[in-house]
């Protein structure tokens, strides 16, 4: 076997057959294995693609066991600290993060861009009361279509550039817009003397003609948030997003599509599970019956926040929340009590040889929800927040295909269990 390539060789048949080896410029190589079932007559098999590259990207790169995560090659460490969310998504959309100017104009053109079609309206009146804010922001991203139905079929880079950063724009709006119209208060239109982040927080909080007071430390909190989740690679919602747009739908029909993969509880989800965990457990006094429940592999129990699909190490965006959190807790209200389980549940994992063994360190999610909470931001809105810092990324990647010189539908293949021919015989 030569260095660029790995021999498969079939016992059965004693046949061999060769697939080149791919190198990234960083992470593991790959094995090209497109042609293998077309060489071999058989399929591989990779259930949750835990192994499988389904794709080339530029984007992001993440390294789990060194718990390295970089957007554009960029450390997240330095774009959550030193960076706007708003640079993060010039950064993803455009290749570098932008210039004083071009920060200026792209922050200009969002804020122009944040205000949806009054007709939209309408969509919102149409839902129940109490609908999920998550229901109503999938339906909102989908029917964008059908008011900016010029971008139905996008081939022109400037078409698609215009669209992302519409999507980008407009999604806080159709969050907040949901959010209140489920709980029937008046909805709060954009105000163009705000900062991105900062009026997302003044249209979920607002009530007509009464002064929001907004701290900056909150302002912080949520923007680090949606930048820590603007990107992450190949996971369940990205990964549909792409689906979807290799069928060549039309954009908002795959973000839409991954808002409701991103709505799974193991997915966006996560943060919120985490809190109501943190309130049943209720005091420092239960953690240690609950950390046994995690320990017995009998008990269904499972604790959340800890341990994650890719990082084997520490999560680094965990680490960058951790100390938000610190800094909310010194100029706003946080529920102390649930402080002090979370505080508990992680002095115990960081130094228990059962999670230590394990790689069970916590992540974003176990520092996230307790910041949202502390933003005064419903459990339901929890993975709406997740969608809207991850906009910029799933458009990106939506880009990134649209980029390729040819498209191929997603089409994986399955090992059949089911019954041999049944028919008849006549």
């Amino acid at each position: 076997m030569s260095k660029d390539t790995v021999t498969f060789t079939n016992n059965r048949t004693g046949e061999s057959f060769e697939f080149p080896i791919l190198d990234g410029t960083m992470g593991p190589s790959v094995v090209d294995i497109s042609t293998f079932y077309q060489d071999t007559g058989m399929f591989t098999f990779d259930r949750g693609y835990t192994s499988t590259a389904s794709c080339r990207s530029r984007i992001t790169f993440i390294d789990g066991d060194k718990g390295q995560l970089m957007y554009r090659g960029y450390d997240i460490s330095y774009l959550a600290q030193e960076r706007t969310f708003l640079d993060v998504a010039y950064l993803l959309l455009n290749k570098e993060l932008p210039t004083i100017e071009q920060r200026v104009d792209f922050c200009l053109e969002m804020k122009k861009r944040s205000f949806i079609h009054e007709g939209m309206k309408k969509l919102f009146d149409a839902f129940p009361d109490n609908a999920h804010p998550m229901a109503i922001l999938s339906a909102g991203v989908s029917a964008l279509s059908t008011f900016y139905f010029e971008h139905i079929d996008i081939d022109n880079p400037d078409e698609y550039m215009e669209m992302a950063k519409r999507i980008v724009a407009k999604i806080p709006t159709i969050a907040a817009f949901s959010y209140r119209s489920s709980l029937g208060l008046p909805i709060i239109y954009p105000d163009l003397d705000r900062g991105f982040t900062e009026n997302f927080l003044y249209m979920l909080r607002g009530y007509p003609h009464k002064h929001i007071d907004l701290k900056p430390i909150e302002i912080k909190a949520l923007d680090t948030i949606f930048t820590l989740h603007a990107d992450h690679e190949q996971n369940a919602s990205t990964t549909t997003v792409r689906n979807v747009a290799s069928t060549h739908a039309h954009p908002y029909a795959a973000i839409s599509a991954g808002i409701g993969a991103l709505w799974g509880r193991a997915h966006g989800g996560a943060n919120e599970s985490v809190i109501r965990q943190l309130e049943m457990i209720g005091s420092v006094d239960r953690v240690d019956e609950f950390i046994k429940r995690a320990k017995d592999k009998d008990d269904p129990f499972r604790l959340m926040g800890f341990g994650h699909r890719v990082y084997k190490n520490f999560d680094p965006r965990a680490n960058i929340l951790k100390k938000i959190r610190t800094e909310l807790m010194k100029e706003i209200e946080i529920d102390s009590k649930l402080v002090e389980v979370a505080n508990r549940i992680e002095e115990i994992a960081l130094t228990d040889d059962y999670f230590i063994s394990r790689k069970l360190y916590p992540n974003i999610d176990f520092y996230s929800g307790l910041i949202l909470q502390a933003l005064k931001i419903p459990k339901e809105m929890f993975a709406v927040i997740f969608v809207i810092g991850r906009t910029p990324g799933w458009i990106s990647q939506w880009i990134e295909l649209k980029e390729q010189p040819t498209i191929k539908i997603a089409r994986p293949r399955q090992l059949y269990l089911g019954p041999v021919d049944i028919t008849p015989k006549h």
